[in-house]
Formats: C-alpha cells, sequence, structure tokens
C-alpha cells in the first residue's frame, strides 16, 4: 500500500470516528436546542481543529514527502468521507443518494461540506507548510554553516 493511500485511510478513519462522535452530539443534544445551522456552526470548530492536528500527525508520522503523496491522501481521505457521508445519511436517515445531494443545498448542508472540503485540502496544506518550514531551517542551517 503506498504512503500516500496508508495516510489517507489513516486520517479518514480517525478524523471520521471523532466526527461522527460529534456529529451524535450535535444530532441529539444541540441540534433540537438551536437548530441545525447553529448546531453544525458549533460542531465545525473542534471537527476541523481535529482535523487539522491528526493530518498534521500523519503527515509527519507516515512521512509524506512529496506534494503528489499530499494530493493522493488528500483524495483518498476525502473520496472515502464523500461515500461514507452518503452511506451514513442513507442509513442513519434513510435517505436517498439525491435526498442526500439535495441536502448541501441548504445553509447547514453548505456550511458542512465547506468544512468536508476543508478537511480534503488540509493535506496539501499541512504537506506546503512542513515543506515550507523544512526549506527555513535548511536555509538557516546553510547560512550558520558557511559563517
Amino acid at each position: 500500500m503506498t504512503r500516500s493511500v496508508l495516510a489517507g485511510v489513516a486520517y479518514f478513519a480517525i478524523v471520521f470516528t471523532v466526527a461522527f462522535a460529534l456529529g451524535v452530539l450535535r444530532v441529539i443534544f444541540i441540534v433540537p436546542a438551536v437548530g441545525g445551522l447553529w448546531a453544525t456552526w458549533l460542531e465545525l470548530p473542534f471537527t476541523l481543529a481535529a482535523s487539522w492536528l491528526v493530518c498534521g500527525w500523519l503527515v509527519r508520522s507516515v512521512d509524506v514527502r512529496s506534494q503528489g503523496q499530499a494530493i493522493g491522501m488528500a483524495a483518498v481521505a476525502f473520496a472515502l468521507l464523500m461515500v461514507a457521508e452518503a452511506v451514513g445519511s442513507m442509513l442513519l436517515f434513510g435517505r436517498s443518494i439525491e435526498a442526500h445531494i439535495a441536502s448541501y443545498t441548504t445553509w447547514a448542508g453548505s456550511l458542512g461540506l465547506a468544512g468536508q472540503i476543508a478537511f480534503g485540502l488540509f493535506p496539501v496544506v499541512q504537506h506546503k507548510l512542513g515543506a515550507a518550514s523544512a526549506a527555513r531551517l535548511d536555509g538557516e542551517i546553510d547560512s550558520k554553516t558557511l559563517s
């Protein structure tokens, strides 16, 4: 299994588990109190923070070395997330695939989709930040070596 596929599967699995738990809490406790849109607004920062932390840890620990590997990681994780969301929507809420897709046209659905897209982009951003940080460190080491 390639590095990017392994990282993508792990990223999806860990974040989906966290997001599923947060989603259960959101649907049971927060939606009835404040409605779907506000509940999504409240949950999203926690889900994105968990995604960011898990992604950064995996990019480093799995050693995602190239931008291509980061894109592969992102594509695998995002594809798995979208399939899991659709299957969950159909099994847990009894929606058809058409109704699931239509749910993205609501404000809460659009906000959730924006969060899913951010989740998908995080591996690429994390890799870029890591590469930029490594380049700065290399530059610092080179300048100290030359002086």
